[in-house]
């Protein structure tokens, strides 16, 4: 304890201030704090956390100290530990219920994955990551997240049974039928949720036979269609994405909009079918999400040429080495804390690695970090706690990504 004084208010917590009400009863007890201004204590480590508030109070706390002997290190231990946990402390109440969420969400995510990742996509616009990011990490985790399809999907992401033929012809009956993600036709950007509860509706009545089966019953217009066939949603029809694209272009182009509710016509489309890359980067640009590879995957065997190594190979890279690490950037943070450090989240297809960013590189290449959705990340690896991060020193863009989301400065 940084003074005797305060092992009664600290003991439980093995002489570490966790919570709001020790740092009050801590400037009570040492600097001679009355309850009004404890109060005023309180409230400049609330919401706002006024750092200039807090500035004034120090002098007070210093002050009180003095007059109770308690000087040197030891006050300024105290001070140190007050001023410091006002930044991001709160009190006992809330974290007891942060706690109690925290644990039941890991218990649901590792009991019922498939259950909560549906539940947490349904949830959208809420918590830290991005749909994009949860659908990954999800599908590291062993659970199947089968794409949107107008044969298939709700307007709200989903639970099936994913039929595993191997599984079954391996004796593993047990793993025959787990249970999968089906992603909903909400995350199909611009389509209206009356027109996807639309084709939920007239699913139940009897399956589509064909895109223009669809188009007729649920009274798609042409933008709509277009929507679902670049998202990819019409496969389960018998048709392409450039099929469809090139039947409702075909549809449009001579009747203009007058007509555009006519059935999309059966005429085969001469465009090349959309390679892998095409197809993921499509999925991301209708969807900001995929259920299929991530683009870093297709990137790999350039990457790896490169030298530059996946998470997943870092974890095997021994702390101190130089290293080049690549992936799509879904989190840049700069908390007040840290001294103006910025650090990003480098995601790729087998995890999330983490770069820090002095604040002299930030500043000199704040444009390139900032505007680009990938980066190429060149430093040493640094391993704490499990996790591995890279001290940049060098960066490039990824040019072959799409605007991906992100978490920026929040």
């Amino acid at each position: 304890y940084p003074h005797p004084c305060l092992e009664p208010i600290l003991k439980r917590t093995l002489g570490v201030p966790l919570f709001q009400e020790q740092l009050l009863k801590i400037a009570m007890v040492a600097a001679g704090f009355t309850g009004g201004e404890a109060e005023e204590l309180r409230r400049a480590m609330g919401f706002k956390r006024s750092q200039e508030r807090m500035g004034t109070i120090e002098t007070r706390l210093r002050s009180g100290m003095d007059k109770n002997g308690i000087v040197g290190s030891a006050q300024d231990q105290i001070v140190k530990s007050i001023t410091s946990f006002a930044l991001y402390g709160f009190p006992e109440s809330h974290a007891a219920s942060f706690a109690l969420i925290a644990y039941a969400s890991a218990w649901l995510k590792a009991h019922h994955p498939a259950a909560f990742t549906a539940c947490l996509l349904n949830a959208w616009p809420m918590g830290f990551y991005h749909p994009a990011t949860i659908v990954k990490d999800i599908q590291r985790h062993g659970t199947p997240v089968l794409p949107i399809d107008v044969s298939e999907s709700k307007w709200e992401c989903g639970l099936e049974r994913e039929e595993r033929k191997k599984a079954f012809l391996e004796g593993e009956e047990g793993k025959c039928r787990r249970l999968a993600v089906r992603l909903g036709m909400r995350f199909i950007k611009g389509l209206k949720e009356a027109t996807g509860r639309a084709i939920e509706e007239e699913r139940r009545k009897r399956f589509f036979e064909d895109a223009a089966d669809l188009q007729r019953r649920c009274s798609l217009r042409t933008d709509e269609i277009t929507k679902l066939a670049y998202a990819g949603a019409l496969s389960s029809l018998g048709i392409s994405r450039r099929e469809a694209l090139w039947q409702v272009a075909e549809v449009s182009r001579p009747l203009g909009t007058l007509y555009e509710n006519l059935p999309l016509s059966s005429s085969l489309s001469p465009l090349p079918e959309m390679s892998a890359v095409e197809e993921t980067t499509a999925d991301y640009r209708a969807t900001d999400l995929t259920a299929g590879p991530h683009l870093l995957e297709h990137l790999r065997p350039a990457l790896a040429a490169r030298s530059i190594l996946s998470a997943m190979e870092l974890r095997n890279v021994p702390e101190g080495e130089r290293v080049k690490a690549a992936g799509a950037v879904i989190v840049r943070q700069r908390p007040g804390t840290a001294k103006g450090f910025v650090f990003l989240s480098l995601e790729d297809e087998s995890g999330i690695v983490q770069a820090i960013v002095r604040p002299d590189l930030f500043k000199e290449h704040r444009a390139l970090i900032v505007g680009s959705g990938g980066l190429v990340v060149e430093g040493k690896l640094q391993k704490e706690g499990g996790n591995v991060s890279v001290r940049a020193e060098r960066f490039w863009p990824l040019p072959a990504l799409p605007d991906l989301p992100s978490h920026d400065f929040r």
